[in-house]
């Protein structure tokens, strides 16, 4: 079941807070002792430059697949503030750079050396960073030419243990599928049934959407069921395909415009529609599609900022979510949204 931390961080008693909570994540996808400490210092890092630089914010700690074949966990921590911004990113980023007394000295340059995947993005409105640390070492981030990219993040209602969302992507030959399940309620039970569907997906990524929610179908009957969107690309004829139960919301982005992809009314696991259509779409260099439980408001602005829809995909979705909701008006249920994105060789050259 997806296991979330969403801690408020607006003093330094909280710093250590999110230290021990990606301690407990660490343990949870059994990285070694160095690694964990890896982990515990970029969180400790970018908690500390909440308090110091942003007046305060919230860490979201995960735990994601690591993108690829195989599903490797690792623990992903998201820093999400509300402003001033980073005056200057380049500065910000050199290794060893830190402006803060209270830091261990490592600065973001630092953490981006030591992570697996770093990225963030950072106006006058806020930033948002994401940290991704899994068992292997940290690999050159050149990803040119490794096909889409997915990426999000997840955030219980109340600050619980457990999402009743839960979000995957699964690779299998020249298709690459990105999936969002919304579990009917919330905590454990909702959690069992969003799972499911993770698992699912992983069985059948050799299939079509609309023949994977088929199969989720009796795969959820045992529990309260979900909303379950299916997105995958075929690289080798460049089409994404789109297909949906229940209320996850869709939207694509490609040259200067989104567009609604719309879901089919159902329950997966419960009431299942007799026909599921699917949409089919050409995968553009620069295609960005995010899917999005109901948690988000439905009024949502999309991103307009071409320089955010380059950025890793879980920086794009943090920022949705932040931009969504505010510091004085959260989100009302368990919220996730997911990003699957382009290679970064085609977004490079996206004339947006």
């Amino acid at each position: 079941m997806a296991r979330v931390w969403d801690i408020p961080v607006y003093d330094s008693t909280r710093v250590r807070d999110v230290r021990v909570a990606v301690e407990a994540a660490s343990a949870h996808v059994r990285l070694d002792p160095h690694r964990t400490a890896v982990a515990a210092l970029v969180a400790t890092e970018l908690a500390t430059n909440l308090v110091k630089h942003a007046g305060g914010g919230r860490v979201v700690i995960d735990i994601v697949d690591r993108p690829g074949a195989t599903r490797a966990p690792g623990v992903q921590v998201t820093a999400i503030d509300y402003g001033p911004g980073i005056h200057d990113i380049t500065v910000a980023l050199r290794d060893g750079y830190t402006t803060s007394e209270a830091s261990l000295g490592a600065g973001l340059g630092t953490c981006v050396r030591i992570s697996n995947d770093f990225d963030l993005y950072s106006t006058p409105r806020g930033t948002v960073a994401v940290a991704r640390v899994d068992q292997g070492p940290a690999p050159c981030r050149d990803q040119r030419g490794q096909g889409p990219r997915a990426g999000g993040i997840n955030v219980p209602l109340g600050r619980n243990e457990h999402s009743g969302d839960a979000w995957s992507c699964a690779r299998s030959g020249s298709r690459v599928t990105l999936m969002l399940a919304d579990g009917l309620g919330h905590g454990t039970q909702a959690a069992q049934a969003s799972s499911a569907a993770v698992d699912e997906l992983h069985r059948s990524a050799h299939l079509p959407p609309e023949e994977m929610l088929r199969l989720m179908h009796p795969t959820l009957r045992p529990t309260r069921g979900a909303a379950v969107a299916v997105a995958q690309v075929d690289t080798d004829s460049g089409e994404l395909t789109f297909a949906g139960v229940g209320n996850i919301g869709a939207r694509w982005h490609a040259g200067d415009s989104w567009e609604h992809l719309i879901s089919h009314p159902g329950i997966v696991g419960a009431q299942y529609p007799a026909t599921v259509p699917a949409r089919r779409l050409p995968w553009r260099p620069g295609g960005l599609l995010v899917l999005h439980s109901d948690g988000l408001p439905s009024r949502w602005a999309p991103p307009d900022d071409p320089d955010l829809l380059t950025r890793d995909p879980a920086v794009v979705a943090a920022t949705i979510l932040r931009d969504a909701s505010s510091a004085a008006s959260p989100v009302r249920d368990d919220t996730s949204v997911a990003v699957l994105a382009s290679d970064p060789v085609d977004r490079r050259h996206d004339p947006a």
